[in-house]
């Protein structure tokens, strides 16, 4: 049984070693024989460094490595490239001296890789480009420029998930390396001549920042269906390449926590999760959560009072999802982007594509939602307890005392979370709180489901059972809520389900509880 690949970051090292390696010679091929300049974004740790590193050793011709792989009998091993590689996945970048200093060490690596030297008082970008020129000069061949985590510097002053010791948003900082980093980046459009080949990669898309400007031949492969898989892992890999390491697993179950990444291609596992899962005896855990979970997302959610069921359901523009600007942080471009959301739909239109997001798989909707619930209940410590009681009341199902549950839950969240807050004033702040909850313990669920005589606020599933919720913000008990699902006949998009449950609640602003609770079986 081959070993797995945990903490392996190398092409050669997993060949050599006989570490399990999903082929991915093909998309490279392919990649390589079709274009010359391309950017792709994938979350952290979804193996973008790796697919570089096999980029690096295609180009630099160390055909011994690619036995058995699908490039081996179709490229010309002969041909030698020049390649220059660039990673700004490691070091913390606080100020543009940090990474001004960091280049110049990656860059010093590249000078003894290649056997050429820079002048040692030349900057980052004067750097950059005398190992450009040079390497064409010295072997006589264009040079491969792959670069990895591009947008690091950027992210490290934006984001607290990327680095613990960011400390939150810092725009201006951020602004300075957009600048800095503009200006390295300058080097690969004005150099085109010495140029073999350019893979960048990154988390986010700064496209209005004009990055790259100049390099209008820049092709972005991040959603283009011929490159779906060229980072994770297909369901099919796991019934193949991983056969032997998830015998008697059930897949089933691995695919509802791990799997639905959706590129266009087939939808893919975050292969860090995958090989944890492995590596701890079938323990199904938030792997990849645990690494770096986003903490930014509580201070974007202080500033604009976001509707939180609308944030795993919502429908976005093309323009929204190809859009990172420091001075315009769209949080559901961020989320997509960093891996919390992924393209459930795609649909055209007059006005062009939209797409609807949602969480991707069980991992990403319990853990998001419970940090939903933190910031919106400060519930942290008795959070556990409330997941506990609501999940055994609707498994009975005992929807009485379910209602008794949710009316404990509200009167514990703290006094002090409704001073000099207007979150409870509005319907959607305890909607937000039951639906955290719900989203949080699995529940199957689905905010703003539409029929066609109306939208219902809630549905969710649960072994066979579908509950239908509707809630209301009153003054005093009216059944309105209850009423409006009766009157709509919500439930008639269930009609296949064996037990569906009408919930109606409303809420008081006053009280901050549950004033009003019906309920009924269909």
């Amino acid at each position: 049984m081959k070993k797995l690949p945990i903490g392996i970051q190398t092409f050669s090292e997993i060949i050599t070693e006989g570490y399990v390696y999903v082929d991915k010679t093909e998309i490279a091929y392919n990649l390589i024989d079709r274009g010359k300049y391309y950017f792709l974004s994938r979350p952290r740790r979804f193996g973008k460094s790796l697919f570089l590193d096999t980029l690096k050793d295609i180009f630099e011709g160390k055909k011994e490595l690619f036995k058995g792989l699908y490039i081996y009998d179709k490229w010309d091993w002969e041909v030698k490239y020049p390649v220059l590689r660039v990673s700004l996945g490691s070091g913390v970048h606080q100020s543009v001296q940090d990474l001004s200093e960091n280049l110049l060490w990656i860059l010093k690596k590249t000078e003894r890789d290649l056997g050429v030297n820079c002048n040692k008082n030349l900057k980052p970008k004067q750097c950059f480009e005398h190992l450009l020129i040079s390497a064409y000069e010295k072997y006589n061949q264009k040079v491969v420029v792959l670069i990895d985590e591009y947008d690091k510097p950027i992210l490290d002053n934006i984001t607290d998930e990327v680095t613990p010791v960011s400390t939150g948003i810092n725009k201006e900082v951020a602004r300075e390396m957009r600048d800095a980093m503009k200006d390295f980046y300058g080097v690969i459009k004005d150099n085109d001549a010495y140029i073999q080949f350019v893979f960048i990669t990154g988390v986010s898309k700064f496209s209005k920042m004009n990055l790259f400007s100049g390099l209008n031949n820049l092709e972005d492969i991040t959603l283009h269906p011929d490159y779906g898989n060229i980072c994770g892992y297909t369901h099919n890999d796991l019934l193949t390449v991983f056969e032997e390491h998830l015998r008697g697993v059930d897949m089933q179950l691995v695919k509802q926590w791990y799997n639905g990444y959706n590129y266009f291609g087939d939808k893919v596992y975050n292969p860090f999760d995958i090989l944890l899962f492995i590596s701890n005896k079938f323990k199904f855990s938030n792997y990849w959560w645990e690494t770096g979970n986003p903490s930014f997302l509580i201070d974007m959610l202080k500033t604009r009072n976001y509707y939180i069921p609308e944030l795993e359901n919502f429908v976005a523009s093309k323009e929204i999802l190809n859009t990172f600007d420091i001075d315009n942080i769209e949080l559901v471009a961020l989320l997509w982007q960093t891996g919390y959301l992924t393209i459930t739909e795609e649909t055209s239109t007059p006005f062009g594509i939209k797409y609807r997001l949602n969480t991707p798989n069980r991992e990403i909707q319990t853990s998001l939602n419970s940090l939903f619930i933190n910031y919106l209940t400060k519930q942290v410590t008795e959070k556990l307890k409330f997941q506990e009681k609501l999940y055994g009341m609707l498994d009975k199902p005992d929807l009485d005392g379910f209602k008794d549950a949710l009316f404990s839950l509200f009167a514990s969240i703290p006094y002090s979370n409704f001073t000099n807050s207007k979150l409870p004033e509005y319907e959607g702040y305890y909607a937000s709180v039951v639906y955290a909850y719900l989203a949080s313990i699995g529940l199957d669920i689905i905010p703003e489901d539409i029929t066609n005589l109306g939208r219902m606020d809630l549905s969710a599933k649960l072994e066979g059972k579908v509950f239908i919720f509707e809630f209301k913000l009153s003054e005093k008990a009216t059944g309105n809520a209850l009423k409006q699902i009766k009157e709509r006949r919500y439930w008639e998009k269930f009609q296949d389900a064996e037990n569906i449950y009408l919930v109606g609640i409303e809420f008081s602003r006053e009280d901050r509880n549950v004033i009003g609770y019906e309920w009924e079986k269909i």
